[in-house]
This record gives structure tokens, C-alpha cells and sequence, in this order.
């Protein structure tokens, strides 16, 4: 199965500007506290972690929890201080990883 996430960066930003960075993935997040359709309790599977680095720094980190919905959207802060590659990746459980990569350019 092949996971979608959606990166959206202002078109124009400036140098110092503090710019909202806005990410979601296609997840679907199970507490694993539901039954399903047959009365199983359904397993736990959500995304644990998101981190976002600009040239390999860390610039953002959450921790998520059962109770968010599927398909996580997060939105921070950040600000331009050099343009290069934004990196942010989601972490979950059961080996659940995916990255996405955007071109942070800074005028």
C-alpha cells in the first residue's frame, strides 16, 4: 500500500518571515480500542511521531496519541532562514514510515 501526504509551503517567502508549514498523511489512525465488524478488538496503528528538518536540523517534532483522527494534519510555524531541502517524516506503529521532501526556497 503506498501512502499520500500533502506538503504546502507559501509561494513567496522571505528571508526572516515566519512562514506556517502545513502537512497531512494519509493514516488511518486505529486507537485500538474499537471492534470491528465481527466484534475483534481492531489493533492499535497510528503514527507516533512527526519531525520536519531543513538541511538535516530539526526544526519541528510532534509526538502524536491515539485520540487524533485518521489522516493527521499539522500545521507550525517556521522561519526562513535559508532555502534547501525540508524534509518531514511520520513514524508509526508497525514499522510505519514515510517521508515526503519539498524545496524550502527562501528569496
Amino acid at each position: 500500500m503506498s501512502t499520500r501526504a500533502l506538503v504546502n509551503l507559501p509561494r513567496d517567502i522571505q528571508r526572516g518571515q515566519i512562514v506556517e508549514v502545513r502537512a497531512t498523511v494519509a493514516h488511518p489512525m486505529e486507537t485500538g480500542h474499537r471492534r470491528g465488524n465481527g466484534g475483534e478488538l481492531l489493533p492499535r496503528n497510528i503514527v507516533r511521531r512527526l519531525e520536519a528538518r531543513l538541511n538535516g536540523e530539526l526544526v519541528f517534532a510532534a509526538d502524536m496519541h491515539p485520540a487524533l483522527a485518521a489522516n493527521p494534519y499539522v500545521a507550525f510555524p517556521l522561519r526562513a532562514a535559508a532555502s534547501g531541502p525540508l524534509v518531514l517524516i511520520w513514524r508509526g506503529d508497525n514499522g510505519f514510515e514515510h517521508s515526503e521532501t519539498v524545496r524550502f526556497e527562501v528569496a
